[in-house]
């Protein structure tokens, strides 16, 4: 069993115990050979097929949290699903989009990237006098931002997007985002 660089271990005698990867890799094998572990590398970065992350930030002066999922169809197309939790002064809400993610360069330790997406936003106000009209409506948008190899399988991401809210009234509704989080991939 293995848990991050550490590996649980049976004596013939039946005693078990957690050795580090580095104390693992000094051991030989039967044959005398060294043993090696595979280790994920910046490589895996690259060619990494999964991505799944938590980000939070601000979304047009509302607190948001969100967590998504993607899967690379090729190293610089993915396709992502988000679901987000918007906590404001005034209203509450919850969003989901799908997106697809451009990486120009996926093979840089920094990998700028583009996304077009689409969704659903619920804004559901606080009103304590009179009973608010919740809201349901689609959205769209464009965002830019960076993808930053940290160690192992964990990546940190900070993004910027724009949205349009296509509300049911006589105008649209512009709101920016600023996220900044963690992932991992496989």
């Amino acid at each position: 069993m293995q848990r991050t660089e550490w590996y649980r271990v049976r004596a013939n005698n039946g005693k078990e115990g957690w050795v580090d990867r580095a104390q693992m890799e000094l051991t030989l094998q039967p044959d005398g050979d060294e043993i090696s572990f595979e280790k994920a590398s910046i490589e895996d970065f690259t060619d990494a097929k999964w991505e799944t992350g938590v980000l939070a930030g601000d979304f047009g002066g509302a607190n948001i949290i969100s967590i998504y999922g993607g899967y690379s169809l090729n190293p610089n197309v993915s396709v992502e699903v988000w679901g987000s939790q918007i906590l404001g002064n005034f209203s509450n809400g919850w969003m989901g989009s799908v997106n697809v993610v451009h990486e120009a360069w996926p093979d840089w330790r920094v990998s700028p990237f583009f996304t077009l997406g689409a969704g659903v936003i619920r804004t559901e106000p606080k009103s304590t006098i009179i009973q608010g009209e919740d809201r349901t409506d689609q959205i769209g948008h464009v965002g830019a931002g960076f993808r930053i190899y940290a160690t192992r399988r964990f990546l940190l991401r900070a993004e910027y997007k724009s949205y349009v809210v296509f509300t049911s009234r006589d105008e649209n509704e512009e709101v920016e985002e600023w996220k900044v989080g963690f992932a991992f991939f496989f």
